[in-house]
Order: C-alpha cells, then sequence, then structure tokens
C-alpha cells in the first residue's frame, strides 16, 4: 500500500496498534503462534475494510482479534496432555511456521505462569471479560455486545473470573508471608543450584511424596531425608526455571508450567520456619481437583 496525501497506509496504522493486539490475544489464548494468528486474522478483516472509515481504530481493531480469540477458544478440543519430553515443543505442533520456544517462555514468564494457567480453568466468555476488562480497561458496555450478554451479566462473568483468578487464601496474612518466603527461598535455592540454601530449608526428616506420572517409576514415589530430597530438587533445576509460586489449596505452592500449561504442583507442609513435607502431584484428573489462583505481588 502507498500512502495517499502523506497520510499513514492502513498498514502503518495496523502496526502502531501491533504489540497491544498481540498482548490481548496472547492472555486470552495463552499461545503466542495462535496470538500471531488471531492478530494476523485482525489485519486480514482490516485489509478487507474501509480503514478511512473507522474512527478508532485501536477500538476497532480489539474488538476484532477479541471476536477472533473468543471463537478460537470456543473451538478448542478438550485439553491437551502433553507429554514430559514436549515441554519445549511449539504449543501448536504441526505448523509450517513455529514461535521461537525460549521466546514463548520467557513471555510466558512475564505474564505470569500461575496466571495462565488460572485463565485456562476459566470459560471463554469469563476469560475474555476478566482479560479485557481487568487487564486491558475495556468498559462492560463495550464487552458485552462480544458476548452477546447485557453490561450486568458480563460484570457478573468478569467478578466470577476474579474470584478464580485471586483465590481465597485459608490462612492468616501473616502466615501466608512465612510461607510464601519459604516457598520463593526453596524456589531460588532450586533454580540457583544452591545445595547448602536447599538443605538448610528442609527438616531433616522432610519427607516427600510423588504421584505415579511424576515418574521415573510407574508407581508412587516416597523420599525422606533433607540431603536426598535436596539432590532430587537440583535434578530438576532446569524443570524450575518453568515454576511459579502459586495460591494451591488457599496456602502457598508451586505451579510447574512450561509455556503457561499446568504440568505439576508442588504443596508444602511447613513447621517452624522448615519444610517438612513436600507433595507432588502431576496425574491429570488429580490436577484438575486442585485449586489454583495467583498470588498478589
Amino acid at each position: 500500500m502507498v500512502r495517499v496525501d502523506g497520510r499513514a497506509t492502513p498498514a502503518e496504522r495496523f502496526e502502531e496498534h501491533r504489540s497491544h493486539l498481540r498482548a490481548v490475544s496472547y492472555r486470552m489464548l495463552g499461545s503466542l503462534s495462535e496470538a500471531d494468528d488471531a492478530v494476523q486474522e485482525a489485519w486480514l478483516r482490516l485489509s478487507r475494510s474501509d480503514a478511512g472509515e473507522v474512527e478508532n481504530l485501536g477500538g476497532w481493531l480489539t474488538t476484532v482479534v477479541s471476536r477472533v480469540c473468543l471463537n478460537m477458544l470456543r473451538s478448542r478440543a478438550t485439553r491437551r496432555e502433553d507429554p514430559m519430553d514436549a515441554w519445549a515443543t511449539d504449543p501448536a505442533a504441526g505448523r509450517e511456521e513455529t514461535v521461537d520456544p525460549e521466546q514463548e517462555a520467557v513471555t510466558a514468564d512475564s505474564v505470569g505462569l500461575a496466571l495462565l494457567v488460572v485463565l485456562d480453568t476459566l470459560t471463554p466468555a469469563e476469560r475474555l471479560a476478566f482479560v479485557l476488562h481487568d487487564l486491558f480497561a475495556v468498559s462492560f458496555d463495550e464487552i458485552a455486545p462480544l458476548l452477546g450478554r447485557t453490561s450486568a451479566a458480563t460484570r457478573q462473568l468478569a467478578s466470577r473470573a476474579r474470584r478464580r483468578v485471586k483465590g481465597a487464601p485459608l490462612v492468616s496474612e501473616g502466615d501466608l508471608a512465612r510461607r510464601r518466603r519459604v516457598v520463593e527461598a526453596f524456589l531460588a535455592a532450586t533454580r540457583g543450584g544452591n545445595f547448602d540454601d536447599l538443605v538448610s530449608l528442609l527438616h531433616p526428616d522432610v519427607v516427600l511424596r510423588a504421584d505415579r506420572a511424576v515418574g521415573p517409576t510407574p508407581r508412587p514415589l516416597v523420599v525422606t531425608g533433607a540431603v536426598t530430597v535436596a539432590e532430587g530438587a537440583m535434578a530438576a533445576m532446569q524443570r524450575a526455571r518453568s515454576t511459579q509460586p502459586a495460591l494451591v489449596g488457599g496456602t502457598v505452592g508451586l505451579a510447574m508450567a512450561p509455556l503457561g500449561r499446568l504440568f505439576l504442583v508442588l504443596e508444602f507442609t511447613i513447621e517452624d520456619g522448615l519444610i517438612t513435607g513436600i507433595d507432588i502431584t502431576a496425574e491429570p484428573e488429580r490436577l484438575a481437583g486442585l485449586e489454583l489462583a495467583v498470588l498478589d505481588a
């Protein structure tokens, strides 16, 4: 396209909004490749329209890409169960053009792995209402037509989603903060390969229990002793980079979610500042039964 009378072309105007559209799409879909598909579809629709008649192009494009994302969410099959060796692969396997897995991992981490995991538990309508209103300050009056609902009903959708995202701690604020410090120190020591620091956080008789999906054997795993548990954590150092603190069952745990897809959860028993028990859940049906929420910054 060429400039007309010195004015920006539709393509140039679109590029001004691309990063915003990609941000909206990624939070809606949880996949960079799918987000790029949605953004591309928004461009195609713009290119087929009379862009000169669009006064608020940013709002128009946000509406278009939101509709595209909503349709994609509604058409998704049941959640895939990806094998462990597929962690670093592109979520849209089979496409000719794929997103760099490292780029996707960085993006997921910047958005928040726990947030992506919880968003994935929402219905398409709840996810759209929450993402557009709470994350991008779009009014309920603007969101409602996308869902075919009233503004009041849309507000209720966002409210319900917000409760899921935020969760409800089952311990006091002070206890939650103390537990969080211990869990975050455990994660930092694991990520950094600081064996001595990790051992210092574990009770000498700590017990780790993992269900049969964690591996390497097809049976549930039980490991005891601070040194043995710490050695196992060191072996999972790379996996820890795809792990973030989350509210698990009302208290602080860890959610491992490569590329924003939940893989396993660690729950901790903490007494007198030391970790006395770690329970690891990876079986899909058990993961689906856990109550996960986002911890406040």
